[in-house]
C-alpha cells in the first residue's frame, strides 16, 4: 500500500476559514496564503526538522503550514501580526502544547525582533537542538527578517522559507548584477544559498503580482570574532552601498575619514562600484578599514 499523505488545508479551507472571521485577507499585512499542499509538504521536507529542533513560523496566517510544523519539532513559535487570525490559532492550537503563539509584528524597528520573539529564540540553549526559520513569509518583513536574524541570532541555523522572486534574487545575487547588495553580501558572508524551487501566482490565495521562490539558507561559521564585528560590517557595507552608483573612491568618502579612504584607494581598485567587489572583497575591505582606522586612531593618542 501507498504512503499516506498528510492533509494540509486548501484553498477553500483557507476561504471557509476566513469567512467564517468575516475577514479577508489584508493587503497592509502582505498577506498571500500558500495554498498548494505539496508545496507545503515541501517546505517542510527542505527544512528537515528533527524532534529536537524550534521552529520559528513568521506569519503562520489560518495554520496549514503550522499543522504539519507542530508534529515534527519540538517546539514551534508562530508569529501573527493580524488580530483575527491570532485569536483563530490560539483556538485551533490550544490543545498543542508545543505551540507558543505571539501576537505582532515580528520587528519593533526595521534593525530590531519584538522582544517577546527575541526572548523565545534565545531561550534556546545550544544543547537543545537548532532553530529553524520555516515560513511562507509575509512579502512586506522578509529583507529585515532576514537579516536581523543572520546579524544578532546565530541560535538560528537555518531559514527554509518562501518570498517573493525579487528577495530571493537579491540574497543569491552575484556581484555585478543590479539585485547584488547588502542582503546578498551577509547571507553569502554567513550562508549557503541556494533556491530550491520557483513558484508562480497560482500557488498562493489571494494571487500575488508577482512570482515567488522557496530558499534554503545553512548557516556555517562566521568569518568574524564576534557579533559586533559582524554589526560593524553590515553598517559598513549598508553606509557604502547608499552611494552604489559612485566609484569605490567617492562611495567611501562618506563613509570613513579621509585619510583611511586614501589608504584603502592605494590598496584597492577604487574605480569600480560598489555592486562589483565579490564577498570575499567586501571582507578584506573591511578588515583593511578597521585596521588604517586602529592606525589612526593610536598616532592620535602620541
Amino acid at each position: 500500500m501507498g504512503e499516506t499523505v498528510e492533509h494540509v488545508q486548501t484553498k477553500r479551507e483557507i476561504e471557509s476559514a476566513l469567512s467564517g472571521m468575516g475577514v479577508r485577507p489584508r493587503k497592509r499585512f502582505g498577506q498571500h496564503f500558500l495554498i498548494d499542499g505539496n508545496m507545503m509538504r515541501r517546505l517542510v521536507e527542505v527544512a528537515e526538522i528533527s524532534l529536537s529542533d524550534t521552529v520559528l513560523e513568521v506569519g503562520p496566517g489560518t495554520g496549514g503550514l503550522t499543522d504539519l510544523l507542530v508534529r515534527r519539532a519540538k517546539r514551534v513559535i508562530a508569529v501573527e501580526i493580524d488580530r483575527d487570525l491570532f485569536a483563530f490559532l490560539s483556538d485551533r492550537f490550544q490543545n498543542d502544547e508545543n505551540v507558543l503563539l505571539i501576537h505582532g509584528d515580528v520587528l519593533t524597528g526595521k534593525h530590531e525582533i519584538r522582544s517577546a520573539v527575541a526572548d523565545a529564540i534565545e531561550a534556546i540553549t545550544a544543547n537543545a537542538g537548532e532553530v529553524k526559520l520555516v515560513a511562507n513569509l509575509p512579502y512586506n518583513v522578509a529583507t529585515p527578517l532576514v537579516m536581523n536574524l543572520l546579524v544578532d541570532y546565530p541560535q538560528v541555523r537555518r531559514f527554509c522559507f518562501t518570498v517573493q522572486a525579487e528577495v530571493g534574487e537579491r540574497i543569491s545575487a552575484p556581484p555585478s548584477c543590479k539585485a547584488y547588495g547588502p542582503l546578498s553580501i551577509l547571507s553569502q558572508t554567513l550562508c549557503d544559498v541556494r533556491i530550491v524551487g520557483r513558484l508562480g501566482p497560482q500557488y498562493f490565495w489571494p494571487r500575488p503580482a508577482v512570482d515567488s521562490v522557496m530558499m534554503r539558507m545553512d548557516v556555517r561559521a562566521s568569518p568574524f570574532d564576534s557579533r559586533d564585528e559582524l554589526g560593524d560590517f553590515v553598517n559598513f557595507v549598508r553606509a557604502v552601498f547608499e552611494h552604489r552608483r559612485k566609484t569605490l573612491r567617492s562611495a567611501l568618502g562618506y563613509v570613513v575619514e579621509d585619510v583611511v579612504r586614501d589608504g584603502l584607494c592605494q590598496e584597492f581598485d577604487a574605480s569600480r562600484r560598489p555592486e562589483e567587489l565579490d564577498v570575499q572583497e567586501w571582507h578584506s575591505l573591511f578588515r583593511r578599514m578597521a585596521e588604517l582606522r586602529k592606525t589612526q586612531d593610536d598616532l592620535s593618542r602620541q
